[in-house]
């Protein structure tokens, strides 16, 4: 998975809030022009901002591997249809090209989380939805970035040790049963203890945040956002 990696990337010089307004304008866009001009600019403006980010697509991709094959079952469910001719190859068609409008959006929101930390992600938030409010926002966003790989290493380690006790040689509805059960007892767990180590620690709605600084890159960006922003309504 896609975490947070010191860098000196292009990327990574780039204000939070700038990166956020863009990502914001980048999948309204992408949503918005569902031609395949439309996808084709999309998914080159992915790959360019992946470059910037020093991020192989390809392991972007793997990080996004289950929604992607969600994804990529919407076209088979799409062409089957109930009675004659019983398979429509035009819907499945047009099912792949409105999904597909989803993976450069998953390219650069990848490219974001490898190139900015938590506690910026927080601090932008915070700044940009003022009040309780952005507090509330900003403190949910950094657990939830922070405790989502800890869940999926929690199951992955329950699938190794089913397997490691011959669990392969059960049904697939008794595997997915043991691991989902198995997954969501340690998921409260780690709840449970997430939130007495806050209490704890003294968590506080006002933690001391990073400065951010905005400069004239941050604001090409904000113009580049601003601009993907209209263009549904050009």
């Amino acid at each position: 998975m896609v975490s947070y990696e010191p860098g000196s990337s292009l990327a990574h010089g780039f204000d939070p809030r700038a990166k956020l307004a863009f990502q914001v304008a980048f999948a309204a866009a992408a949503f918005a022009h569902a031609s395949p001009a439309g996808l084709a600019a999309s998914t080159m403006l992915a790959l360019a901002v992946l470059v910037a980010a020093e991020l192989s697509p390809l392991r972007a991709l793997w990080s996004f591997r289950f929604p992607l094959l969600l994804l990529a079952a919407a076209p088979a469910l799409a062409a089957v249809k109930l009675g004659p001719p019983w398979l429509d190859p035009a819907a499945a068609l047009d099912s792949a090209r409105l999904a597909y409008r989803v993976v450069p959006v998953f390219l650069v929101s990848a490219a974001y989380v490898r190139t900015t930390p938590v506690r910026a992600s927080r601090a932008a938030l915070q700044r940009v939805v003022p009040g309780k409010a952005g507090r509330v926002l900003g403190a949910g966003v950094a657990i939830t970035i922070r405790f989502f790989p800890v869940v999926l290493a929690d199951l992955r380690r329950i699938r190794e040790a089913s397997a490691a006790r011959l669990g392969d040689e059960r049904s697939l509805r008794d595997r997915m049963r043991l691991v989902t059960l198995a997954g969501i007892q340690r998921a409260f767990g780690r709840a449970d203890r997430l939130a007495v180590a806050l209490r704890a620690r003294c968590f506080s709605w006002n933690a001391t945040l990073p400065a951010l600084a905005f400069r004239r890159r941050d604001a090409a960006l904000c113009l580049l956002a601003f601009a993907l922003a209209l263009s549904p309504l050009l």
